[in-house]
């Protein structure tokens, strides 16, 4: 498939850097550092990224290297086959189906092969079949972050232990995004999941729909791959299937990736890799020369010293946004429309959205004017149209606030601090929108969770695409739709609206333009009619990489720069 010309360009440097690395090497007699620092605005809460945790946290910028699957998102936010582990198509049948082949050398870092038994667990997690009664209906029995794709899965065919499996989509829903499916950084090792669960057989009980068996395979999966701050890490949970496995985690040592010696692709480069998440002192690491990658977002650390760097700031897949609660001060929908109203976004963009020299269309060119659909896609500029009325517009969000019956309203925005670039947005919001009466709190807190929205702690909250606080956001926007979705783990603030619910269900089978374009436009629409969220602009991203690091690619998507380390060499 022919590649985006930007993404033959990073390949490009790609090689570049491993001819100049080479050279070096074998030329000025320079020898490698035996381990490379890697700062990210992730953090580091479990190994799931599978699970609403993990996948609001950012696992997957943490472990895809850890946890390989059939693909991986790239650079550009594109899904990227990953060979190593097995090999992922379509075939024949009488309704989709993919036949999945895992390499015949895959084994986990414990000495366990890799099977299908994995692809099963990851189905039934994320499938929502698996269900119990609870008080409003049925109750799913995993975590799942969402049900995109595996909901539309009839069937996975394995034998347990084999290296085969084939996947088979109910009559009519061929998946058009099948290829983010049993993905790295969510495919998790179901042998793992079995002895703690004492479940023998993890195939057989899901086939034959044992609720009991399923039951406790749950309550692993939910919270069995947890990673505690207190470093306290039972590492014979969390094998590996990629080139670095877990050796150590602790506040003060940081999450330390080594080589893994039982990994049958090619060897890492750099033996050692200590990964600095979020919670981490940046300055100070940086400023004790224990970083040589940097991956943040723009402007969030304040009087952070790069000068030794080479900095790229760029705007991001990811979608900055105010994710709104549906109840409380945000019950109504004019409750909703008065702060959409009342909200600068043109100058929000114009002081902490902008990356200087960035093209005038595009990513990252201006505020952003739709929920699900990125800037550079072709049928932007055709959905956009009704978000023309939410530029700032003091007169009509005073009489906004009027007619939503709450009067006075304090709304309580929340995000994962310290974080200055997300404070001063705050600060924007709340000097302008006092004066249409609207109060605004900085929420702001270092033990802050998209969950408080649900619990009602917060009004609102200020992150990046699906509540991420770190690297998000991909090409084919699957996250970003279905953190919208009823019944969705990522749906923090419980927005249920049955139309949108059923253009999503088509969107996700239907390719023909037409019907994209019609879909598209009606869903935003209604996205700006119910305002669930509101978005701002491109999450602008800063990536560096210190003084002779080599093969570091920006990548400024949900897997972040990280999706390459093991390729990561560093020179002195």
């Amino acid at each position: 498939m022919r590649q985006p010309r930007t993404v033959l360009r990073l390949i490009g440097v790609f090689v570049a850097g491993m001819l100049t690395a080479g050279s070096v090497v074998g030329c000025s007699g320079k020898s490698q550092v035996p381990s490379i620092g890697y700062a990210t605005d992730a953090t580091i809460a479990t190994y799931n990224g599978g699970s609403t945790l993990g996948a609001v946290s950012g696992s997957t910028a943490v472990f895809s290297r850890v946890l390989t699957g059939f693909f991986y998102t790239g650079p550009e936010g594109q899904q990227i086959a990953d060979t190593d582990l097995g090999t992922a198509k379509e075939v024949p049948g009488e309704s989709q189906t993919i036949q999945y082949r895992l390499n015949p050398e895959g084994v986990y870092s414990d000495g366990v092969p890799t099977s299908c038994d994995d692809l099963v667990l990851a189905w039934a997690a994320r499938s929502g079949q698996f269900t119990e009664p609870g008080d409003r209906g049925p109750v799913p029995l995993f975590d799942a972050a969402s049900t995109a794709g595996y909901e539309d899965i009839e069937r996975v065919d394995c034998q347990p232990g084999s290296r085969d499996a084939t996947v088979v989509f109910r009559p009519g829903r061929d998946y058009l995004a099948w290829r983010t499916l049993f993905v790295a950084g969510e495919l998790l090792p179901a042998h793992i999941a079995a002895a703690a669960a004492n479940v023998p057989d993890v195939v057989s009980a899901v086939q034959a729909g044992d609720l009991d068996a399923i039951r406790r395979l749950a309550e692993f999966w939910n919270t069995g791959w947890s990673i505690p701050a207190d470093g306290s890490l039972d590492v014979s949970r969390f094998p590996s299937s990629g080139p670095y496995r877990i050796e150590s985690f602790s506040k003060e040592d940081g999450l330390v990736l080594v080589a893994n010696n039982r990994w049958w692709g090619n060897k890492p480069e750099t033996g050692r890799i200590v990964v600095w998440p979020k919670t981490a002192d940046m300055r100070q690491k940086v400023g004790e020369n224990a970083v040589n990658v940097v991956d943040i977002g723009m402007n969030s650390v304040k009087d952070l010293d790069l000068k030794d760097f080479s900095v790229y700031s760029q705007p991001g897949r990811g979608v900055e946004q105010l994710v709104l609660s549906t109840s409380g001060v945000f019950a109504s929908i004019e409750a909703r429309r008065a702060f959409a109203l009342c909200l600068p976004r043109q100058a929000l963009f114009d002081a902490l959205g902008k990356v200087p020299d960035t093209p005038k269309t595009g990513i990252g060119s201006g505020p952003l004017n739709a929920h699900i659909v990125q800037q550079d896609a072709l049928l932007y500029p055709a959905v956009i149209g009704a978000a023309n009325k939410y530029s700032g517009d003091p007169a009509n969000a005073t009489r906004a606030v009027a007619a939503s019956g709450v009067p006075n309203p304090t709304v309580r925005i929340g995000y994962l601090a310290p974080d200055d670039r997300r404070a001063r947005t705050v600060a924007m919001i709340a000097d302008v929108c006092q004066s249409v009466g609207i109060s605004v709190v900085d929420a702001g807190s270092p033990d802050f969770t998209p969950d408080q929205l649900t619990t009602g702690a917060v009004d609102a909250i200020l992150g990046s695409t699906a509540s991420a606080h770190g690297p998000a956001g991909s090409v084919d926007a699957v996250v970003a739709i279905s953190a919208l979705r009823a019944g969705s783990g990522l749906n923090v603030g419980r927005f249920d609206n049955g139309r949108y619910d059923a253009i999503t269900d088509q969107l996700a089978v239907d390719d023909d333009s037409t019907t994209q374009l019609t879909l598209l436009t009606e869903a935003e629409n209604l996205l700006w009619t119910q305002l669930p969220s509101i978005p701002l602009f491109a999450t602008p991203r800063t990536i560096a990489f210190g003084a002779g690091l080599r093969n570091g690619l920006p990548a400024p998507s949900r897997t972040g720069t990280g999706w390459n380390m093991d390729r990561w060499v560093l020179e002195r």
